[in-house]
């Protein structure tokens, strides 16, 4: 089944097409670009020398070689494990890309990921998820606005201009966002639906809602609230078909996946 009849709904690759390749990782995200994702989605943590690195959990032990909290960890300690063996286990035996250059499955700066969609040949979309709670408070989204500068993200014209917007579950974070630069699009992100936000208001500031795809299945007329109040709705992680289906009928504004290419497929694109 495809979809010739959707509005314009962005396909946002979850820490890149990381139900191919392991997750967070430049093979990941260099599949995402192949198979043609809208955009990308990463989350960030501060290293202990100060570097932003692209790994969800606290801890780096799931996702690597290693152990420790990326928090007490320098990047080159990170730098030193390899990111891309656990997706070689025995409930992956056909995985298709295996890189051969080592940097593919190493550990991902933010820089490096900014230079690859610099590099991309194509407008892609980056967000940024900072993570909580953590030991550098405050410290994470200072490191994060100062490296978008460089690369001349961190104060679009307007936010519907921006190619960047950061994510966080954390409206603490996101108000130190606005206020550094107020013209950067933030997402309020919801794991559970609070009965206070169930009328469809977010943070001050904020325009647009990230909920859980249990919210959209749980509660649809929660995302019409949302819709009517003038917010966009980002939705995560849409990775099954009917899912899908829903959020097209429910007219959000993104879908973030796993599987950017089976998404755009559903989709007709």
């Amino acid at each position: 089944m495809t979809h010739a009849r959707q509005h314009q709904v962005q396909v946002v690759a979850h820490r890149g097409a990381s139900e191919d390749a392991p997750e967070h990782t430049l093979a990941a995200y260099r599949k995402a670009i192949e198979d043609g994702a809208d955009a990308l989605e990463c989350d960030v943590r501060l290293t202990a020398d100060g570097h932003l690195v692209c790994v969800h959990d606290r801890r780096v032990n799931r996702t690597s070689n290693g152990r420790g909290a990326v928090s007490a960890l320098e990047l080159a300690d990170l730098a030193a494990l390899d990111f891309g063996s656990w997706k070689r286990s025995d409930e992956e035996p056909d995985w298709e890309h295996r890189p051969q250059d080592p940097e593919d499955t190493s550990v991902l700066t933010l820089e490096r990921l900014l230079e690859l969609v610099a590099d991309a040949g194509r407008p892609i979309d980056l967000a940024v998820e900072t993570k909580h709670p953590t030991r550098w408070a405050g410290q994470v989204e200072e490191r994060l606005l100062l490296l978008l500068k460089r690369f001349g993200l961190d104060a679009p014209e307007s936010p519907d201009k921006s190619p960047v917007r950061i994510m966080s579950f954390s409206a603490r974070s996101l108000h130190r966002v606005r206020t550094a630069s107020p013209t950067l699009p933030t997402v309020y992100l919801l794991q559970f639906l609070s009965p206070r936000l169930r009328d469809g208001r977010l943070p001050a500031g904020v325009r647009i809602a990230g909920p859980s795809m249990r919210i959209v299945r749980t509660h649809p007329a929660y995302i019409q609230r949302l819709k009517r109040a003038g917010h966009q709705v980002h939705v995560w992680t849409v990775n099954e078909p009917e899912d899908v289906d829903l959020c097209l009928e429910l007219g959000v504004d993104a879908i973030i996946t796993n599987r950017p290419r089976a998404v755009l497929d559903r989709l007709g694109r």
